[in-house]
């Protein structure tokens, strides 16, 4: 039951996080789209950005062990292509598309947060173990755009003209003809 509270709490808290904006929105008003008191919420979540980093949580424990993984093997090309599925598959497990939506709308207020600048140092970390010693800049560059291709893809899925699936194999195959330029 604390588990699904606090799941529920962070559903509605993306929801409006993302729809009002997240300075727009105050704890109180998600207790109240939750139906419980202020002092409940509390109970699961202190702050807005505890919520932040309960969302986000996941991607960085994704991240860790990917990172973990890569650093574990050589850097050849199959180990290159092993990274980059393992790196759509995370993306497709994990509710990555509503919290990526929200972050977008809330760059600004968000900019500074511990978590994301977490985030993003992972990802630097992530892209590097992509290349050898010696990688040209166009290897560089086009091993990290592999990886933002899986990204990319999932805007597309609001468009309505391709599946999630669609999406997700075109993105993959996208990321692959990127990883050996």
């Amino acid at each position: 039951m604390r588990e699904d509270t606090r799941t529920r709490i962070q559903e509605i808290a993306l929801r409006l996080f993302t729809e009002q904006g997240y300075e727009a929105t105050s704890l109180r008003e998600i207790a109240e789209e939750l139906g419980v008191t202020k002092a409940a919420l509390y109970y699961h979540f202190k702050t807005k950005d505890d919520i932040v980093t309960s969302l986000v949580g996941n991607r960085l424990v994704e991240l860790e062990e990917l990172l973990e993984w890569a650093r574990s093997r050589p850097k050849t090309p199959q180990t290159r292509r092993e990274l980059v599925e393992r790196y759509a598959a995370g993306i497709r497990r994990t509710q990555h598309i509503g919290v990526a939506r929200f972050l977008e709308r809330n760059q600004t207020a968000l900019r500074d947060h511990p978590t994301l600048a977490k985030t993003r140092e992972l990802m630097m970390e992530l892209v590097a173990e992509l290349n050898e010693p010696g990688a040209t800049p166009v290897e560089r560059v086009s091993r990290a755009t592999a990886l933002f291709a899986i990204h990319a893809g999932k805007w597309m899925i609001d468009q309505g003209q391709l599946s999630e699936d669609e999406v997700d194999k075109a993105s993959l195959e996208v990321a692959m003809r990127l990883l050996e330029p």
